[in-house]
C-alpha cells in the first residue's frame, strides 16, 4: 500500500530524468547554437539531471530506514545542487545582454549571495535550526527553514530585475524566455520555504527551463538559418560578379562580328546579352525568392547568348508544363551553364539540353538534361562552388534539393526539387 502512494514520486522525477536527458543530447548536437548557449543547457541540464537522481535516492532512503546514515547527507547535497542553476543564470543572462560577467557587480553580488546560502546549508549540517532527519529517515523543518531560503530567493529576484532593466539588449524571445523561468522557480522557492514541497520546485524547474529552451533554441536557430542564408546570398553575388571572362569576351567578339554579317542577329544577341546581365544584377539585389518565370527568362537570355556563338553546336529545347511556382535567384542558370561548360565540345556531336518542369504530389521538379559524356556529381559538387552554392540556397530557402545522375544512354540529368508550400 504504501510503495502505491509513493508510486508517482517514482514515476515523475523519472520522466523529468528522461526530458533532462533528452534536453542534453538536442543541445549537444543541435546545430546554430552558440558556444555559451551550448555548455551553459548542458551544464543547466546535467544539474537537474543529478538533482533527479538525487531526489529518487532520497525517496528510496525514506522508505529504508536502515540507510539513515545516508538520509543525513542527502539535503544538504540537495539544497547545494538547487543553488547552482540560479548561479549560472545570472554570467548567462549577461553575455545574452552582450555583457563580460567576469568585473561585473550584479555577477560579484549573486556569487557573495551564493557563498552565504552554502556557508548556511554547512552550517545546517550542525544545528536543527534549518531542519533535522530523525532515526526512521524522516526529515522535518526547523524554524529557520524559511530564512535559509532567502539567499535563492534574492538571486531570482536580482536576475528578474536585471532582465526587466536590461530587456532593451534582448530579443523579444530571450526576454520572454527568462521571465518564464524566473518567476515560476522564484514562487516555487517561496511556497517550499514555508512547505516542504520539493516535487513543486521540481515541476516549475522542469516547465520553466523546457520552455526557456525552446524559446531560446528557437531564436538562435532562426538566427543561424539566416546567416547562413545571408551567407549563401552573398557567395552567389560574388559568383555573379566573377562571370566567366571568356565568356563576356566571346559574346562581344560575336556581337562585334555579327555587326557586319547579321545586323538584326547581333541586335538581338545583344538585347539577350543586356537581358542576361540585368538579370544577374537583380539577383544581387534580392535575397527573396523569384517566380519560376524571371528565372526561367533568365537561362533563355543566356541560353540565346551561347547559341548564337556556337550555333549548330548547340541546341534547347524547353517542355516547360508548369510554372506556377517560386524558387530563390539563380537556381536553374547555374545547371545549364555547368551542362554547357561540362558536355560542349566542337568536335564532338552538338550539345542538346532540355529543360523540363512538371508537378508531383509534394513538389515542383525542374529537369536540365543533356546528351554530354557524363560525369562524377560528387566530382562536381566538389569542384564547382557556383552549384555547391545552389545547393546550400536551395536547402536554406525552401528545402529544395539538387540531385545529378548519369543515364545509360550518357549524358547529365540535374534535378531539382521544391516543396509545395502547405495551404492553411
Amino acid at each position: 500500500m504504501t510503495n502505491a502512494i509513493f508510486l508517482p514520486s517514482y514515476i515523475l522525477p523519472g520522466i523529468i530524468e528522461i526530458i533532462m536527458f533528452a534536453a542534453i543530447g538536442i543541445s549537444v548536437i543541435m546545430p546554430g547554437i552558440d558556444r555559451w548557449s551550448r555548455r551553459y543547457f548542458i551544464a543547466f541540464y546535467s544539474i537537474n539531471v543529478i538533482s533527479g537522481l538525487v531526489f529518487i535516492i532520497d525517496m528510496i532512503t525514506y522508505m529504508n530506514p536502515e540507510m539513515y546514515e545516508l538520509s543525513l547527507t542527502l539535503p544538504f547535497i540537495e539544497l547545494f545542487l538547487y543553488s547552482l542553476p540560479p548561479l549560472l543564470m545570472t554570467p548567462y543572462l549577461l553575455y545574452c545582454c552582450g555583457e563580460s560577467f567576469k568585473k561585473n557587480p550584479i555577477f560579484r553580488v549573486v556569487v557573495a549571495i551564493w557563498v552565504i546560502f552554502f556557508i548556511m546549508i554547512i552550517i545546517a549540517q550542525f544545528t536543527s535550526m534549518f531542519y533535522y532527519t530523525l532515526p526512521n529517515g524522516q526529515t522535518f523543518l526547523g524554524k529557520g527553514y524559511p530564512l535559509l531560503f532567502t539567499p535563492m530567493i534574492v538571486i531570482n529576484i536580482i536576475n528578474l530585475i536585471t532582465v526587466i532593466v536590461k530587456r532593451k539588449k534582448l530579443t523579444r524571445r530571450y526576454f520572454i524566455a527568462f521571465l518564464v523561468y524566473i518567476i515560476p522557480t522564484t514562487i516555487a522557492t517561496i511556497i517550499h520555504s514555508f512547505i516542504f514541497a520539493i516535487m513543486i520546485i521540481n515541476i516549475s524547474l522542469c516547465i520553466g527551463s523546457i520552455t526557456m529552451y525552446v524559446l531560446i533554441l528557437t531564436d538562435q536557430v532562426n538566427q543561424y538559418m539566416r546567416q547562413q542564408t545571408d551567407i549563401a546570398n552573398q557567395q552567389a553575388n560574388i559568383m555573379v560578379l566573377q562571370m566567366r571572362p571568356h565568356f563576356i569576351y566571346n559574346t562581344m567578339t560575336s556581337i562585334y562580328y555579327l555587326c557586319d554579317q547579321d545586323p538584326k542577329k547581333a541586335q538581338q544577341v545583344i538585347l539577350d546579352f543586356t537581358t542576361y546581365l540585368r538579370k544577374n544584377f537583380n539577383a544581387i539585389a534580392s535575397n527573396d525568392m523569384i517566380p519560376f518565370s524571371e528565372e526561367l527568362e533568365h537561362v533563355k537570355a543566356y541560353l540565346a547568348v551561347e547559341i548564337a556563338q556556337f550555333e549548330d553546336n548547340l541546341f534547347v529545347d524547353y517542355d516547360i508544363n508548369h510554372t506556377q511556382f517560386a524558387l530563390p535567384p539563380l537556381t536553374l542558370q547555374p545547371l545549364v551553364e555547368n551542362a554547357i561548360k561540362h558536355g560542349l565540345d566542337p568536335d564532338s556531336d552538338p550539345l542538346r539540353i532540355l529543360v523540363h518542369t512538371t508537378k508531383t504530389e509534394s513538389s515542383s521538379v525542374i529537369v536540365v538534361k543533356d546528351n554530354g559524356p557524363g560525369l562524377d556529381k560528387n566530382e562536381v559538387f566538389s569542384s564547382n562552388n557556383a552549384l555547391t552554392n545552389t545547393q546550400k540556397r536551395l536547402k536554406i530557402m525552401c528545402n529544395g534539393t539538387i540531385t545529378l545522375s548519369t543515364p545509360r544512354e550518357g549524358g547529365v540529368v540535374a534535378r531539382i526539387e521544391i516543396p509545395l508550400e502547405k495551404k492553411a
